[in-house]
């Protein structure tokens, strides 16, 4: 079974009109009711170790999720508080492999709740089960019909990591702008609703500068899209959210990941957790 963890000054306005908000909802991937699980199971992790960041991200997946949907999170057990560095983000990539190896069983598809998506790839290769990255989902979504995108990331110190997470995403030729909204401690980073002035005006400069949809990076600004979009005329689009209905629509449709190639050379591992090491196992 997954692990569960249960959670526990005024923007200004751009004059949206009254159907602003349902604008995000018009390009999400339409699922048939009939092609829903009674019961779908989903796991997030958090690639750092502040749980005040898996309670938001999980408050927001169960807020989005479909009727029937179980939303369970972790915590990465080692590693950073923080992810802001290339060196930060290797480490990341390990914990978040070291979670999904030992909770992902029961579970019909995970979710990397770290904006950078740290070990995305070398997750799809090692589960058995569909997994999604955050920031991956809310591009995809942001850029659906060829719309142009604005994003926004928070701390000047990762601008060159998400430079190459976009660039590895191929979104960058539909991006009109990206704004940095830097931060002066970790605190600040964690206390989202202390920017939504900030946020609020970065996004109305990138819909001036022709952004059809804005997408938040960050894991700590889960819910913010929800929270601030009667202040904008585009969309605001939440990794999170965006992830939770992809991985909804995918599960749905019976989507499942490639078995492992049958002849591979055997993995020999040391100084894994058992859990990990079975997982190199699995799929030598």
């Amino acid at each position: 079974m997954c692990p569960e963890h249960v959670s526990g000054a005024a923007a200004p306005s751009c004059s949206p009109p009254p159907k602003a908000r349902l604008a995000i909802v018009a390009t999400a991937p339409f699922v048939p009711f009939c092609s829903r699980r009674i019961t779908l199971k989903l796991l997030l992790v958090n690639g750092n170790r502040t749980q005040a960041v898996t309670d938001k991200v999980l408050a927001e997946a169960r807020r989005v999720a479909a009727p029937g949907t179980v939303v369970t999170a972790v915590t990465a057990a080692f590693g950073m508080d923080i992810v802001f560095s290339h060196a930060g983000d290797a480490i990341a990539a390990h914990a978040v492999l070291d979670s999904l190896a030992k909770h992902h069983h029961g579970c019909d598809a995970a979710i990397l709740a770290i904006s950078f998506d740290s070990g995305l790839l070398a997750a799809r290769e090692l589960l058995p089960i569909p997994v999604l990255g955050m920031t991956e989902s809310a591009l995809q979504l942001a850029s659906a019909n060829g719309q142009r995108i604005g994003i926004i990331t928070f701390g000047d110190v990762s601008r060159a990591l998400y430079h190459e997470v976009f660039s590895r995403y191929g979104v960058l030729p539909a991006v009109a702008g990206i704004r940095v909204i830097d931060i002066a401690s970790t605190a600040d980073y964690l206390s989202a609703d202390k920017m939504d002035a900030r946020i609020v005006s970065e996004a109305c400069a990138l819909a001036a500068a022709g952004a059809q949809a804005v997408v938040i990076c960050g894991a700590a600004m889960a819910g913010v899209a929800q929270r601030l979009q009667p202040a904008l005329t585009v969309p605001l689009v939440d990794g999170i959210a965006s992830a939770v209905t992809r991985a909804e629509a995918l599960v749905g449709a019976g989507f499942q990941p490639p078995s492992p190639p049958s002849q591979r050379r055997p993995a020999r591992t040391a100084g894994l957790s058992a859990e990990l090491a079975a997982l190199f196992e699995r799929t030598s």
